[in-house]
Formats: C-alpha cells, structure tokens, sequence
C-alpha cells in the first residue's frame, strides 16, 4: 500500500534550543536506513525549512509507526494512505455510475 506522509518540525524552544534539536535529529537522520521491504518513492524537503514529505509503499504499516516514532521528539507525522490517480478515477467513475443507476 501507498501512503503520502508529512511532517514539519516540532520547534518551540529558544533558538539555541531548536538549533540543537536540528542537529540531534540530523544525526539521528545520517545513521537512518529505510526499513527492507518498504520503498520510498519521494522524499523531499520543505524549502522553508520546516518539514517535508514523502510518497511511501510497504506492505507493513507497522513498519511507518517504528520508523516515525524513532524522530517523534522532532517531528509530527501525519500519513495517509493513497491509492494511484488511475485507480482513484476509476472508483469515482464506478460511484458516479452507481448512483446515476439509482432513480
């Protein structure tokens, strides 16, 4: 399954403060692998600096909360599953048929 995650940066401290957290979670980011098994296919950076985001395919949700959940202290996740535009217009097409079908 598909799913387009985001994230922005958990600041609030002083300068100094959320100068550290950014280096902490650059760090922590420098050693981070992609777990096997799930594929990234878009990984980009906000250019204001404050988040990103990223299309991301894996069979085990799972996977997304440990991986999430190891940059939890710097960063707020939001992750939606989504489906490719083609199938997307696909199911809308069947739900228009449907319900012209209906008198």
């Amino acid at each position: 399954m598909k799913y387009a995650m985001t994230w922005t940066s958990r600041l609030g401290g002083s300068g100094e403060d959320n100068e550290k957290a950014m280096k902490r979670a650059l760090e922590l980011f420098s050693k981070w692998q992609p777990p096997a098994g799930t594929t990234f296919h878009q990984f980009v950076g906000r250019l204001d600096g404050e988040g990103g985001f990223a299309i991301v395919e894996t069979d085990n949700s799972t996977e997304l909360l440990t991986e999430t959940m190891k940059f939890a202290p710097f960063n707020s996740f939001q992750i939606h599953p989504v489906v490719d535009m083609a199938d997307w217009a696909q199911a809308a097409q069947q739900g228009i048929d449907f319900r012209a079908s209906i008198d």
